[in-house]
């Protein structure tokens, strides 16, 4: 028996290697997680892909349903369990606690790797090696707007290192008013744009007084990395506050405040081009 950890890179249901195609094949039960990211296909395109029934694994699943998932592979010596995950499995905090709790629960764990926004971004033209931490941006709201992830852009500046910035998502979610009444009524998806993004960067450098952006600050907006419609744009951040980037997933990178030679030609010419990369 083995539960395998599977990425699945970025794109639609090819994007998944063969060694992971192998190992999908050889699944009693194949769980897609759909909770940290999405694929830009539907879950059916992947069954017709593999074969097999896929089940997927929500927020709510992976939040309370875990421990049933890995019960029921720990007492089934006879069989394997695929685990799927958009992206690469250790990109997100909650695929390292899978792993760990798998393990402690005794079981033979297999992870294969895939392409994930973290090495993609290198589409952009700026070496990868020269980006500091990541941050993610949630979603603001009327009583809640979290500022903590703006110091990690400026410490980033600071050192003259790049910022890939996630944006967030909001899948299954229950309002806080129906949370309260304890009715289960989910809210409609939302995919963070580039523009709801540069709006709440610049208010947490308005608001925490750190002058760490300005005018002049440059930046990449991506959308769709791995899809046929993949767009990449750079430009100024303000400018960005105008651009559409379009239909979901976007994230955004703020540049070091100097760019190799190599970069700043890519920078000028996604700027000049401004086009869909086919």
């Amino acid at each position: 028996m083995v539960f395998y950890i599977i990425g699945l890179g970025l794109g639609d249901h090819q994007d998944i290697t063969i060694k992971g195609l192998e190992a999908v094949k050889t699944c009693k039960e194949i769980y897609l997680e759909s909770y940290t990211s999405i694929l830009g296909i539907n879950k059916q395109k992947l069954q017709d892909f593999y074969g097999k029934e896929v089940i997927e694994a929500d927020r709510e699943c992976c939040e309370t349903g875990i421990d049933r998932i890995l019960e029921n592979v720990s007492t089934d010596p006879q069989n394997n369990y695929a685990f799927l995950v958009v992206g690469d499995p250790f990109c997100a905090t909650t695929h390292t606690d899978l792993f760990l709790r798998a393990i402690k629960l005794g079981i033979k764990v297999e992870v294969i790797h895939n392409a994930s926004i973290i090495n993609a971004i290198g589409c952009t033209g700026l070496q990868v090696y020269r980006f500091g931490e990541t941050v993610s941006v949630p979603f603001f709201t009327e009583k809640w707007r979290p500022y903590s992830f703006y110091p990690k852009i400026k410490a980033n500046l600071d050192h003259n290192l790049h910022t890939l910035v996630l944006l967030d998502i909001k899948v299954k979610e229950i309002s806080e008013e129906n949370l309260a009444r304890g009715k289960k009524i989910y809210e409609a998806p939302r995919f963070m744009s580039t523009q709801i993004a540069v709006e709440q960067i610049i208010e947490s450098d308005k608001q925490l007084g750190l002058n760490a952006i300005d005018e002049k600050t440059k930046c990449f907006g991506v959308a769709r990395v791995g899809f046929e419609s993949q767009k990449i744009i750079s430009g100024f951040l303000h400018e960005f506050l105008e651009i559409d980037m379009g239909a979901p997933l976007h994230s955004f990178v703020i540049c070091a405040k100097e760019l190799h030679p190599i970069e700043e030609e890519m920078f000028q010419f996604y700027r000049n081009n401004q086009q869909k990369i086919d």
